[in-house]
């Protein structure tokens, strides 16, 4: 048999590899969510078990491995070439696509993408077995599609988006009926009762059902003969009374004990029902050469019957296997990215969103709340209020202390989404379905998070918008899944080992530069100065705090305008898109101030209710600012997009007598606000003043041209639209430097606190 296959499983060996931490990176939000959301245990602690999990879950997902052998095409009527062809196209279209979507930090299904991926690719080799017959048409294909398996598995994907929504919303909103927010002060026994339901819950589903699949001798055996009926009493029995001895007798608290022991038992339940997508394909592919290698037969001689039959796993592939996702889980940072998606959108307070709203979540909040009003006139009075009694938030506390890290939701939501999410993915796990872990585990948390009432009429739009967002990603996913993998599939059929050799450089290229530019993102993101929200309760402190946010403003708005404007004279497009781009992120970082100001406000006592005036003014000007930025950049990368006259020597030469008058200004002003230094305000005041004065005079000098030449009418518009907002930038300037001024000329006889 030719080296080229070996030379094939060597590669698959790579990418299954590379797949693990690429896949981890994108699943690790499945089982981390909710510890990390409610904080009830330390990071290091979080990763630790999840870690212990996944060593676990790998062990028990041997039966799994069957999936991608035979559950979406038949082997038999494929010979060992072509299900090699497949196996190729397949790990590298799962490559490149978990890695697209781990950098722009969205949660996507691994299961979805290995199951579209098998279809893509078996169909096109279908196809292409079809085209080379003359008996047989496309009607055919389903000779070659296990239909009936592929169908009952894309289903079962798809209902599970359904049935975790509403299972965990109505576990969720009976969960909250019984222990309130304020579940802490509930009696003891109550949470005794959940701490048995839910402790029995996962250690039946996570350990009973989780290791069932597992060959662990007579471990297995054990589970195996055992009566379903009287382990589940036994064990409910067991852990009501632990929990009541843990809650009354120890004083510890239950629910921790539950976050603990979920995050174990969903990182192992992952590892179960995940690995089959990461390294399925290639032992699948190892298995297929092994038995050609005995049959001493060509290559596209050997039929792939064998591969129907249940094979044995390789228990030492499990285990290496584990060994690099829990190694991936430590290191890995774009899961960070993607943890912090799910965790925003279950969040119980409102804030800055991350998704803008759209036509459809906006449609689906109003429709929502005409249905909510038609309920609550038909629902009795008392029966009304007794429910919304149930979720009365807890009082926020008069201090809070300043940079506090507040969990995203409680201690009962992270149980529910843990115990629910185990249930569901261990259950279809043990039926050896592979069932989409990111699916279920995202869909209980925003089911978790309706039931709770975390989407009020404040957030309900933006976070419905980034539901919405999330699972058009994974019906990109499906597509991009099918589409690549059959194509993949094609060229390597046609180009043989230079098409796999060609495909896999360009993987290694695309998935360095895709780290390269993570990495990249992350320098930038620690350097770049970022707002800071005001904590402060006086008006000096507020002084003294948003300074610094001055002082940020100031420096980078000297950059935005500089680089807009020499990028407009050298009619760089790329410059002028790097400016718009940072205009806009600065933009978005004010309007984020500006949206925390009603929570600052409330925070003030009656004494300081001055400070904030002073605030709100500030963060105006600042606002005024950007708007006036993102004009200029807008207005010069439109010019110049639309390819109009460049500007002329003479605008030119005066742009760069302004561009360098206002980088100096901006230079000292962003110094003195830097060192506080606010006695040196009156100089900058004078500077600002003379630079108007300067622009002024270019705009009469202009208006003097315009008359006098043959001017462009597009490039006289944009050379005064500059010159004007230059000038409203720079009195928006000197309003925040005056206002910082006269407060510090007002309190000099005051110590700065």
């Amino acid at each position: 048999m030719s080296d080229i296959y070996i030379y094939m499983l060597i590669i698959l060996a790579g990418l299954a590899i590379t797949d693990l931490v690429v896949g981890v990176s994108n699943d690790a939000v499945n089982f981390l969510n909710s510890a990390i959301g409610s904080k009830a245990i330390s990071f290091k602690t979080i990763m630790v078990i999840a870690s212990i999990g996944i060593a676990f879950g790998a062990l028990s997902s041997s039966g799994m491995m069957e999936v991608a052998r035979k559950g979406i095409f038949v082997p038999g009527e494929f010979y060992f070439d072509e299900v090699m062809i497949i196996f190729m196209a397949v790990m590298i279209t799962d490559i490149l696509l978990l890695d697209f979507f781990n950098s722009i930090g969205l949660p996507t299904s691994t299961t979805v993408s290995i199951v579209f991926e098998l279809l893509g690719a078996a169909v096109c080799m279908s196809i292409i077995k079809i085209s080379e017959s003359d008996s047989e048409t496309l009607l055919d294909l389903g000779t070659y599609i296990a239909s009936d398996t592929a169908l009952e598995i894309i289903l079962g994907i798809l209902l599970s988006v359904v049935i975790a929504f509403i299972i965990g919303g109505l576990v969720q909103f009976f969960s909250r009926m019984l222990l309130t927010f304020n579940y802490q002060g509930r009696p003891p026994f109550l949470a005794a009762i959940f701490g048995g339901v839910s402790l029995t819950s996962l250690f039946y589903f996570i350990i009973f059902k989780g290791l069932k699949g597992a060959d662990l001798g007579g471990v297995t055996e054990f589970i195996a003969a055992t009566d379903v009926s009287t382990f589940i009493s036994v064990t409910f029995l067991f852990w009501t009374i632990f929990s009541g001895i843990y809650v009354y007798v120890i004083k510890w608290d239950i629910y921790k004990l539950i976050i603990i022991l979920g995050t174990f038992g969903l990182a192992m339940a992952f590892a179960g029902n995940d690995l089959v997508n990461f390294i399925g394909v290639p032992i699948g592919a190892y298995q297929a050469w092994e038995y050609a290698e005995g049959t001493g037969l060509p290559a596209n001689e050997i039929g792939m019957s064998f591969l129907s039959g249940k094979l044995p796993s390789n228990k030492w592939l499990l285990v290496v296997a584990g060994l690099v996702m829990v190694a991936t889980l430590w290191f890995s940072s774009k899961a960070q990215a993607v943890v912090k998606t799910s965790v925003d959108l279950a969040r119980q307070d409102s804030g800055a969103e991350r998704f803008q709203s759209n036509f459809l979540s906006r449609i689906l909040v109003r429709y929502s709340l005409y249905a909510a009003e038609g309920v609550q006139q038909l629902m009795p009075q008392r029966t009304a209020n007794y429910i919304s009694s149930r979720f009365d938030k807890l009082p926020v506390p008069a201090v809070i202390p300043k940079h506090a890290d507040k969990p995203a939701f409680d201690y009962v939501r992270a149980s529910v989404n843990l115990m629910v999410a185990s249930v569901l993915i261990s259950v279809a796990t043990s039926y050896k379905l592979p069932l989409s872990t990111t699916y279920v585990t995202f869909m209980v948390a925003m089911g978790t998070s309706l039931a709770d009432r975390a989407w009020g009429t404040e957030s309900a739009v933006y976070r419905i918008a980034g539901v919405l967002n999330v699972i058009g990603g994974w019906f990109f996913t499906a597509f991009s899944a099918f589409t690549a993998a059959a194509v993949f599939a094609y060229l390597i059929y046609i180009g043989g080992m230079y098409a796999v050799v060609a495909l896999v450089v360009l993987s290694v290229l695309l998935i360095i530069r895709s780290f390269i530019g993570h990495k990249k993102s992350q320098q930038e993101q620690k350097v770049t100065d970022q707002l800071q929200k005001a904590e402060s309760k006086t008006i000096q402190g507020i002084i003294n705090e948003s300074s610094d946010n001055v002082a940020t403003v100031f420096k980078r708005s000297k950059r935005i305008y500089k680089n807009t404007l020499d990028g407009l004279i050298a009619q760089d497009l790329a410059i002028l898109r790097a400016s718009k781009k940072e205009s806009k992120k600065l933009a978005g970082e004010i309007d984020e101030l500006r949206n925390n100001i009603f929570f600052f406000i409330k925070s003030l006592d009656d004494q300081n209710l001055g400070a904030s005036k002073f605030y709100i003014e500030v963060l105006g000007n600042l606002q005024d600012i950007s708007q006036s930025l993102d004009y200029i950049s807008k207005a010069s990368t439109t010019h110049i997009s639309n390819n109009h006259k460049s500007l002329k020597f003479t605008q030119i030469k005066d742009l760069k007598e302004i561009i360098l008058r206002i980088h100096e200004i901006f230079n000292d002003a962003q110094e003195i606000f830097s060192a506080k230094d606010f006695s040196s305000l009156e100089a900058i005041i004078l500077e600002k003043r003379e630079l108007i004065t300067l622009v002024d005079a270019k705009i009469d000098k202009q208006v003097k041209r315009t008359k006098d030449d043959d001017e462009s009418p597009k490039n006289t518009t944009l050379y005064f639209s500059l010159l004007l907002e230059t000038r409203d930038l720079m009195k928006e300037s000197i309003q925040i430097v005056e206002q910082y001024y006269r407060e510090y000329d007002a309190s000099k006889t005051e110590p700065m606190q």
